[in-house]
């Protein structure tokens, strides 16, 4: 079972039953050789029924030298933890890895590092295990799945040679929930009008959130827990079951 969740996990990342979860989780803490990642499952996961205001949450992002999986590399990592009472910013983390291959002149134009700040910071294997325990236990909160859990689950197996698998919510999922359904999103689409954009500078809009400057990953983590905050205010509410957000 657990080998079909794992394909499935990566090949769709689709939101899975909360029973899934847990047994992942329970068979990778005693199926797992590598120290850092047996500590990460063991430190298990809040029950699905746990409301939403009981939950310690971590945004987590990433700017990276590109978004193919598997051709590129993670450039820096930026978490903030949260609760829906208060973020806590001065308790997130920065840091700026060696990706091992030349930046494009792309990455570089997007992201504003270079190769000589690269040069001199420390492999992502270095500051791993720090990550996965600010990880750990926690609600993982991001802005487009696939490049934060796919990205971080591509390295680890290629430095750990295990999978780095874990539930988050996906605030960009959320958003476009919100702001691609209904009669008025069904209405743009006939007419062939543009569907309203889902980037988070623009969902943070929606929601009178200030304009922050983007593609610095510390930031946009910072930016993706006040969009998250503003979804659970106008959308849902404190009492909602993390198992309903969650995928």
């Amino acid at each position: 079972m657990i080998s079909k969740l794992t394909r499935l996990f990566k090949a769709a990342n689709e939101k899975t039953s909360d029973a899934d979860w847990a047994a992942y989780y329970k068979q990778q803490a005693q199926q797992c050789a590598d120290t850092d990642l047996r500590r990460f499952y063991s430190a298990g996961l809040p029950d699905a029924d746990t409301p939403l205001n009981q939950l310690e949450f971590v945004a987590l992002d990433f700017e990276t030298t590109g978004l193919n999986v598997r051709r590129n590399r993670i450039v820096s990592i930026g978490l903030v933890p949260f609760t829906l009472s208060r973020t806590q910013p001065a308790a997130g983390h920065y840091w700026l890895v060696d990706p091992s291959i030349a930046l494009s002149k792309i990455s570089v134009t997007i992201h504003r590092i270079t190769d000589s700040e690269v040069a001199d910071a420390p492999p992502l294997d270095s500051v791993l295990p720090e990550l996965l325990q600010a990880l750990a236990g926690k609600i993982v909160v991001v802005h487009y799945r696939q490049i934060e859990r796919g990205f971080l689950d591509a390295a680890v197996m290629a430095l750990r040679g295990e999978h780095c698998l874990f539930p988050l919510i996906d605030t960009m999922a959320i958003e476009a929930r919100w702001a691609r359904q209904g009669m008025l999103a069904n209405m743009k689409r006939s007419l062939g009008l543009r569907e309203d954009s889902i980037r988070l500078a623009d969902s943070r809009l929606r929601y009178g959130l200030p304009d922050y400057s983007s593609h610095h990953a510390k930031v946009d983590a910072m930016a993706t827990a006040e969009l998250f905050l503003a979804q659970v205010a106008r959308h849902y509410s404190e009492d909602t079951r993390l198992g309903e957000l969650w995928l």
